[in-house]
């Protein structure tokens, strides 16, 4: 390694968290080099201060460590084994920290076959969306070998506010990862139906949200998307197709372990009306709109 407390790392996905986390990496005295398909991103980041590289085994070939802020398994896999994938310039005993949310056996099956080429796994999906990535507040539920953490800890330590260490084993982090998207997704719809019965019966959204906010009912998501609803402003924080994405995810491990998911799937089918209606890239409070479509109301109310 480079220097053990600041690996040099091959940064791949610079969009709306990996941006900020591969920023934050700068900042803390790394070396990084980003990979993204967007010219748009790769900009931002040199902009910043840091070098891009045109494929990720380019990247890799000068890093340490890897990190994957990538959407999905099949990105992962893609930006790894693909064409010039990372896994074949990766030198010997590197790090490869993952950090999309996956299904927790495509992690437990990625750390098997990268243990193959003797390169380790952390398994670590993160919470917090684009600000916490933003001010290095994010949360990380991971889980993989003493080494892979060793391995992690400056990256860990510039990017996140808090590391939750799960198990010893790549998987766990996804696990526990799919149970917190379960509740994220859940809480976002029922806080869109909550509010559009709300606006449909005639009250003041703007006090319930203020109502809400200091009662029982109140969640982390409802005090941070219901204000998306209020203001009319679903500028992609964070997709409608993330969740249509993630909650698949839930039902599919559900359907693994034989155990019915009735919330999760109700949830799911309302992100999926709202993607079929369009508004896929909006941000994922615009699954309100499923329910103003349906009402013919609007849930937003001027400031006073």
């Amino acid at each position: 390694m480079t220097d053990k407390n600041t690996p040099v790392v091959a940064f791949i996905g610079l969009g709306s968290m990996g941006l900020g986390m591969a920023k934050n990496l700068l900042k803390h005295g790394h070396k990084v080099i980003g990979v993204d398909p967007s010219t748009t991103a790769r900009d931002a980041f040199t902009a910043a201060g840091g070098s891009t590289a045109a494929t990720c085994a380019e990247a890799a070939a000068k890093a340490d460590v890897v990190v994957v802020a990538v959407v999905n398994a099949q990105q992962v896999d893609m930006v790894l084994y693909g064409d010039n994938g990372a896994v074949s310039s990766l030198r010997k005993g590197g790090l490869v920290m993952q950090c999309a949310t996956v299904p927790p056996a495509f992690a437990k099956s990625l750390g098997e076959k990268l243990a193959k080429t003797d390169h380790a796994l952390l398994d670590a999906p993160m919470s917090g969306g684009r600000a916490r990535a933003e001010s290095g507040e994010l949360t990380f539920m991971s889980s993989g070998s003493a080494p892979a953490y060793a391995a992690a800890e400056s990256i860990l330590a510039a990017t996140s506010a808090k590391v939750f260490r799960l198990g010893d084993a790549p998987g766990i982090g996804s696990l526990v990862k799919t149970v917190n998207q379960l509740l994220a997704g859940v809480h976002i719809a029922t806080a869109a139906e909550a509010m559009a019965l709300a606006a449909k019966a005639g009250a003041d959204t703007r006090a319930v949200f203020e109502v809400i906010s200091a009662s029982a009912g109140n969640s982390w998501m409802f005090g941070n998307r219901v204000p998306h609803m209020l203001d009319d402003d679903f500028s992609p924080l964070s997709a409608i197709e993330i969740f249509v994405k993630d909650l698949g995810l839930v039902l599919n491990t559900g359907h693994e372990h034989r155990l019915p998911l009735p919330m999760a799937a109700a949830a799911h089918q309302l992100f999926l009306a709202a993607a079929g209606a369009g508004w896929g890239k909006l941000d994922d409070a615009a699954v309100v709109k499923v329910y103003e479509a349906a009402g013919d109301f609007k849930v937003s109310s001027p400031k006073s």
